[in-house]
């Protein structure tokens, strides 16, 4: 099978070189780039137009990332009736309908598995699951640049900002950490969960967002002295009523706790089902290799037939209220830990609170 690959950074190249290595019937036949590299003149262009025109072309992989030109470039291959494959979690879940919905007018699949869990078999699992169960919850450290801090603070004492540099200067951390750090990308990730777990759509804005950016030693100091520590989780619930809850936020967990074991730039994800009861998954939930490879996996299921049932395509009812937490509150040198509270409540009640307190959910 005949492929392009649009977009040539971490992901776009991680997926070319495994694919070089020839253990797949794949065939790069265009790379789209913003400039041709010495050497490769046989496959890369800055012609979109190629790809779109090339009826041999049949699987389209995304790795540009953000929402513009990805959005553009992905309807355009949907409408060009061609598969299409992508890790970009931020245009997923933007746009997932839409783009679904393009998939199915046109008679072809949109794949999206590194998406969320890297190199992680999460969203595949996730819609293996779904296809004969019902999925009532989906939890987990989603973000390994957030872990690797959360991991070293609490391992060694160490402050924030300082582990900060660290891990940009290891190339964990992009030189504007935000969205790792105010919780943006472990959002996307959630909602997409959601998404693929439920059939309906989410939107990445009614996911109740809490990060890691005003976490000290402090609090770290504070948790040690009980056998506890912090971990960034991105939670989803399905309830009775048909409503979800999304949030993700710092979560207490115990020092002898599965998740509390999860080091340096590790995911652990969960999902429970009807069926199937608690599954988690453990492993590189980003990088150039692993996600690069879980890139290829869902252009060889494309090249082996294999094909997505239709979604649901209705709105999901968010109802952060129906679940219920007790809250550690630092602002300044002042701790105050709260009786169960619901997350939208405790949203509500930041507002009050001077910005650089630091917020963390004990797990229930």
């Amino acid at each position: 099978m005949d492929i392009a690959i649009i977009g040539f950074g971490v992901v776009g190249s991680g997926a070319y070189e495994t694919i070089l290595d020839g253990k797949t019937s794949l065939r790069v036949k265009r790379i789209l780039d913003l400039a041709v590299r010495p050497g490769m003149e046989d496959v890369m262009t800055t012609d979109y137009n190629e790809i779109l025109n090339d009826p041999s072309i049949s699987v389209v992989a995304e790795s540009i990332g953000g929402l513009h030109p990805a959005r553009e470039f992905v309807l355009r291959a949907l409408q060009a009736k061609k598969h299409v494959v992508s890790a970009n979690k931020l245009l997923l879940a933007t746009c997932f309908r839409e783009l679904m919905e393009a998939a199915a007018e046109n008679g072809v699949t949109l794949r999206f598995t590194p998406a969320a869990g890297g190199g992680i078999p999460w969203l595949s699992s996730l819609r293996r699951t779904a296809r004969g169960g019902r999925i009532t919850a989906t939890e987990g450290i989603l973000n390994g640049t957030t872990n690797f801090i959360l991991d070293k603070m609490a391992r060694e004492n160490a402050d924030f900002d300082e582990v900060l540099r660290e891990a940009q200067a290891l190339g964990y951390a992009e030189r504007d950490p935000s969205a790792d750090i105010d919780g943006l990308d472990v959002r996307y990730k959630t909602a997409l969960s959601c998404n693929v777990a439920t059939g309906l759509t989410s939107d990445p804005e009614k996911v109740a967002t809490l990060g890691i950016r005003h976490i000290r030693a402090c609090d770290f100091a504070w948790m040690s002295a009980r056998s506890l520590t912090c971990k960034l989780f991105g939670s989803f619930r399905l309830h009775e009523d048909g409503t979800v809850s999304l949030f993700v936020q710092p979560t207490i967990v115990p020092t002898a706790s599965l998740p509390a074991a999860v080091q340096k730039n590790y995911n652990l994800i969960s999902l429970t089902g009807d069926r199937v009861g608690t599954l988690s998954f453990y492993g590189q939930g980003a990088g150039k290799d692993p996600t690069g490879f879980a890139l290829v996996q869902d252009m060889i299921d494309l090249s082996e037939g294999e094909t997505d049932a239709p979604y649901v395509y209705r709105e999901a009812q968010v109802d952060n209220s129906k679940v219920s937490f007790r809250y550690y509150i630092r602002t300044g040198d002042q701790v105050t830990v709260t009786e169960p509270m619901s997350v939208s409540a405790l949203h509500e009640m930041l507002g009050t609170l001077p910005s650089d307190t630091f917020v963390a959910a004990f797990a229930d």
